[in-house]
C-alpha cells in the first residue's frame, strides 16, 4: 500500500479517537458523524470505490446506472423524480479492483434529483454521498441551466473528479450533439470541469422505425429499441481509475477524516462555550449576591475571593482540565492584574463597601448591597470570560498575551448591561421572603 493510503487510514484512526474522549452529550450530538467516520474507514480497508451520480430530475440517471451495469435494476419512470432516497449497487462487470485490495469493488450510488421539490432530508443525504465520493457524474440532457450550473459548481468545491455526462444524445442530431459540446466544453464548464471529463451518451434510446425489405421486395415497417450507447462513459471511468483509484480512495478519506474533525472540534467548542457562559452567569450572580448581602466586612470580600477561584476550577472541568486551587487563585490574581483601571475600580467599590459595613457594624449592608455585589459580580464575570479564553486555547495566552486578551475582553462587554442584570439579581433576592409564603 501507498504511504498515501496508510496516512489517510490514520488520519481516520485519529480521528475516531476524538470522538471517543468527547463527552457523553458529545457523542450523542455525534452519533452520525461517527457512524459515517466508520463507515468510511471499512470502505477505505475493503478499497470500495464510489461512485456517485447527480443530476436533475428525468436526465435519466436510473436509465444511465442500468446501462453501465448491462441489466435492467434501477426503475425508470418516466414522470421523473422516483427517487427518494439514496441507494447503491454493486458495478461488478466494471472490470476494475483497487491493486493490492483483495476486496475491492466499485459501487454506483443514485441520488435524488437536484431540483426535487421539498427534499430538505433527501438533500443532507445527497451531500453526504457527495463528501463520500470517490468519482462524480453529473448527469444532463441538454445545456445547463441555472439550478443544474449551481449545483455542479457546489460538487466541484469537494475538489472531487466530476465527469459530466450529456445524455440522451438520440435525440439529437449529429450537428445538435457537436454543438451541445462545444456550448459545453468551450463556453459553459471551460474554467470549471476540464473538457476531456465531459463525455456523451445514450443510457435510453427511442426506439426507432426501421423499413424491412423482404426477398420479394415487399416493405414492411418494425419499431426497434436501439442498444444503449456508454462506451465513452465507461472508458472515461476506467481511465480514471486506472490511473489513479487508490489515490482517489486515500484523498477522499483523507479529506473526509478532516471535515469531520473540523465538525467535531466545533461542536466541542460550542457546547462548552454555552456551558461555560451558564456558569459564569451562574457565578457572577452568586458572587454578585454573597458579597452584596454578607453582613460581615472581611467575610463578603474572602467569599468573592473564593467564588473567582471556585469558578476557574469548574471552567477548567468543562475544558477537560485540572486546575488546582492554587493555581485557580494565581490565575484569578493574574487576571485581576491585566484587567488595570477596571479591577481597581471593581476592587474599590468592593472594599469602600466593606469598609462601611465595618463602622456601621453591618447597617450599611442594605444601602450597600447592590452596588457593592454588581460590582463583585461583574470582576467574576471578567474573570469568567479570560478564564474561559485561557481554556479554550489549551491553558495558553497565546501570542497576545493575559493583558492584551483581557483587553479585549473588556472592550466586548457591555458593562452597563452586565451591572444592570446583576444589581437586578440582588434587588429580587432583597425584595423576596421565601418565608412568606404567597
Amino acid at each position: 500500500m501507498s504511504d498515501h493510503y496508510n496516512q489517510a487510514m490514520s488520519a481516520l484512526d485519529q480521528t475516531l479517537e476524538k470522538v471517543d474522549n468527547c463527552s457523553a452529550e458529545e457523542k450523542l450530538r455525534l452519533h452520525k458523524d461517527l457512524a459515517g467516520l466508520t463507515d468510511m474507514r471499512q470502505k477505505l480497508h475493503q478499497g470500495q470505490v464510489e461512485i456517485v451520480i447527480f443530476g436533475e430530475i428525468s436526465t435519466g440517471k436510473s436509465a444511465l446506472i442500468n446501462a453501465l451495469l448491462g441489466q435492467q435494476l434501477a426503475a425508470v419512470d418516466v414522470r421523473g423524480g422516483w427517487t427518494k432516497e439514496v441507494w447503491k449497487v454493486d458495478w461488478n462487470g466494471c472490470g476494475y479492483v483497487v491493486p493490492g485490495l483483495a476486496d475491492s469493488r466499485v459501487v454506483l450510488i443514485d441520488t435524488p434529483g437536484v431540483n426535487e421539490v421539498g427534499g430538505s432530508d433527501r438533500a443532507e443525504m445527497a451531500r453526504e454521498a457527495a463528501q463520500r465520493a470517490d468519482l462524480i457524474l453529473f448527469v444532463t440532457d441538454s445545456d445547463l441551466n441555472d439550478v443544474e450550473y449551481s449545483a455542479l459548481v457546489t460538487l466541484a468545491s469537494l475538489n472531487k473528479p466530476i465527469i459530466v455526462v450529456l445524455n440522451k444524445l438520440d435525440l439529437y442530431s449529429r450537428e445538435q450533439r457537436e454543438r451541445l459540446m462545444h456550448v459545453l466544453q468551450k463556453d459553459r464548464l471551460q474554467n470549471l470541469i476540464p473538457a476531456e471529463q465531459i463525455v456523451g451518451a445514450s443510457a435510453d434510446p427511442r426506439e426507432r422505425e426501421y423499413i424491412i425489405e423482404s426477398a420479394d421486395g415487399k416493405q414492411r415497417s418494425e419499431w426497434r429499441k436501439p442498444e444503449a450507447d456508454v462506451c465513452e462513459l465507461k472508458a472515461r471511468i476506467l481511465e480514471v481509475l486506472d490511473h489513479e483509484g487508490l489515490s482517489l480512495l486515500a484523498i477522499n478519506a483523507a479529506l473526509y477524516a478532516a471535515d469531520k474533525s473540523d465538525r467535531i472540534a466545533a461542536l466541542k467548542i460550542e457546547m462548552r462555550n454555552r456551558q461555560a457562559e451558564q456558569i459564569i452567569w451562574s457565578y457572577a450572580g452568586v458572587k454578585a449576591l454573597a458579597v452584596g448581602l454578607n453582613p460581615g466586612p472581611a467575610i463578603d470580600i474572602l467569599g468573592g475571593t473564593a467564588a473567582d477561584a471556585a469558578l476557574i476550577v469548574t471552567l477548567a472541568g468543562i475544558y477537560g482540565l485540572e486546575v488546582s486551587w492554587k493555581h485557580a487563585g494565581e490565575l484569578a490574581w493574574s487576571i485581576a492584574k491585566a484587567a488595570g483601571w477596571t479591577s481597581a475600580s471593581v476592587a474599590a467599590t468592593v472594599y469602600a463597601a466593606s469598609a462601611l459595613k465595618l463602622f456601621s457594624f453591618g447597617k450599611s449592608t442594605l444601602f450597600t448591597a447592590v452596588p457593592q455585589g454588581a460590582a463583585a459580580g461583574y470582576g467574576s464575570y471578567i474573570v469568567g470570560q479570560a478564564a474561559k479564553y485561557y481554556f479554550e486555547h489549551g491553558s495558553s495566552w497565546g501570542s497576545d498575551g493575559p493583558k492584551e486578551v483581557v483587553q479585549l475582553i473588556l472592550a466586548a462587554a457591555d458593562q452597563k448591561s452586565v451591572m444592570i442584570h446583576l444589581k437586578d439579581e440582588i434587588r429580587k433576592k432583597m425584595q423576596f421572603n421565601q418565608h412568606a409564603g404567597k
